[in-house]
């Protein structure tokens, strides 16, 4: 299991643009994949899941990986995450 945490700095938050984004990246991997933000884990491959953390500007986030790959898993998503411009401070767990 792979566990990273992330602050959120985009000022709309984890919109549905970026979301759909960040669930694409996390289908491409065989690993499960959970998105925790207040106290609430959805599967991270799921569109509905993920929008309904409605997740604001300088919230924290963890993603939990785990699986074959999942160092890949979590290594890509913080990448795709990164790319857009969606986070800082990340901390390994």
């Amino acid at each position: 299991m792979e566990t990273k945490d992330y602050r959120i700095v985009a000022e709309a938050g984890l919109r549905v643009r970026p979301a759909t984004e960040f669930i694409r990246e996390a289908e491409k991997y065989h690993s499960s994949v959970e998105l925790t933000y207040n106290h609430k884990t959805v599967n991270a491959k799921s569109v509905m899941g993920v929008m309904s953390l409605g997740i604001p500007m300088d919230s924290r986030i963890t993603i939990t990986t785990n699986g074959d790959d999942e160092k890949e898993a979590i290594d890509g998503i913080g990448s795709c995450l990164s790319s857009q411009g969606l986070i800082s401070s990340i901390t390994v767990k």
